[in-house]
């Protein structure tokens, strides 16, 4: 190639990997349907102090050993190693904390995805924070989820901290 064509060509590159990989700026919050069922994710503000306790289960919809994954809910390409989970309603992307309830294990990761669709759960993770939280051999377990932050980047909204109170 000529230099001048890598010159121009160049800017062009640069500019289209700064953009958004998965189509979307801030916070996927637009209603969607599945299975005739219509959900409508939760505003921001409200995501920032979700906590709740329910049913966890782990997804793979992996094919060759893992090797080829479809892309999520905002278009991110994610294989079967990594550390990442779907919800129905929270805003995505999403950083929450997973306590597996039944043997204390604790982990952080983000929410990239929606689903599980299926009544009772309400978070589907991927095999490995399945094997890290203890329950990849049983499928599902208790669990809290608890959010973090919503958002990534200049849009991130970070969980309030709650006051703590001394006294002397």
């Amino acid at each position: 190639m000529k230099p001048v064509f890598l010159a121009l060509l160049l800017p062009i590159i640069l500019l289209a990997s700064c953009a958004s990989p998965s189509g979307y700026d801030g916070y996927m919050t637009r209603p969607y349907t599945v299975r005739g069922v219509h959900y409508t994710p939760m505003s921001v503000n409200k995501a920032l102090y979700y906590d709740e306790t329910g049913e966890a289960s782990w997804y793979n919809e992996s094919s060759w050993f893992g090797l080829k994954r479809g892309n999520t809910s905002l278009g991110e390409k994610v294989q079967a190693w990594h550390v990442t989970g779907a919800h129905k309603t929270l805003p995505l992307p999403c950083r929450v904390k997973v306590t597996n309830l039944s043997n204390g294990k604790e982990l952080k990761l983000r929410l990239n995805d929606r689903g599980p669709f299926i009544p009772g759960r309400i978070i589907d993770l991927t095999p490995r924070a399945a094997k890290k939280l203890g329950f990849h051999e049983h499928g599902i377990t208790k669990v809290r989820v608890q959010v973090l932050s919503v958002g990534d980047g200049k849009y991130e909204k970070k969980r309030p901290r709650k006051k703590r109170f001394l006294f002397f």
